[in-house]
């Protein structure tokens, strides 16, 4: 329903008035029409604002009429939205000392997840039937090698705390009173070595090559 749609950066329009009966039949006012619980789960969707008053008392009942909407979308079958376990969790907050912070936060998680839907619904639509959620697992990976190769920059022999190979203490003192090779040179020289090991592979694998290139 377009009724309630406002330009951007204009005043918020009104609420819809919503009045239930005792028959439960639900009428608008805005349209002068009786409506359903599906027409209202469509304003939801349509970011249409409206409120319910019970038509008798004139008590404000929006939270149980948006409760039963959920509760008859549930009932469809189909997919739905509330597991088991979190109905669960959700139920035994009630009566809990942490019930007054629960709302503010489920509030707060669902505007976050509601600012990053565009990007949700693209990494959806690649996934071509895959699970939704491989792009995240992709970038956490990604993210995780980047750290590691970060720290490999900082520690490029593998060195741990003191400077020294993981897994080995540091070197004892010369018998002969010497100072024994300090941390940075005992890597710097680890690092040499590995360096002409690689040289050394690597010229042994162009004479290997060069062998198998003169073969007929």
């Amino acid at each position: 329903m377009a009724d309630q749609a406002v330009p951007d950066g204009g005043p918020k329009a009104a609420p819809v008035v919503i009045k239930k009966y005792a028959n439960r039949r639900l009428y608008n006012t805005a349209t002068s029409a009786y409506v359903t619980l599906d027409h209202l789960s469509q304003m939801v969707k349509d970011k249409t604002d409206f409120v319910v008053y019970d038509a008798k008392t004139g008590d404000e009942i929006t939270r149980s009429v948006l409760t039963q909407i959920i509760f008859e979308e549930e009932s469809k079958g189909g997919q739905t939205l509330l597991p088991i376990p979190f109905l669960r969790q959700l139920i035994s907050f009630y009566g809990d000392s942490l019930q007054g912070v629960v709302p503010q936060y489920l509030e707060m998680s669902m505007t976050q997840f509601a600012r990053n839907q565009d990007q949700m619904r693209r990494y959806m639509q690649n996934a071509f039937g895959f699970n939704p959620f491989q792009q995240f697992e992709s970038m956490g990976k990604q993210n995780m090698a980047m750290f590691e190769n970060a720290m490999r920059m900082f520690n490029p022999f593998g060195t741990g705390p003191g400077g020294q190979p993981d897994g080995q203490a540091s070197p004892p003192a010369a018998a002969n009173g010497h100072e024994a090779p300090k941390p940075s040179e005992t890597s710097a020289a680890s690092g040499e070595t590995a360096i002409d090991d690689l040289k050394r592979k690597l010229d042994e694998l162009q004479s290997q090559l060069a062998e198998l290139g003169k073969k007929p």
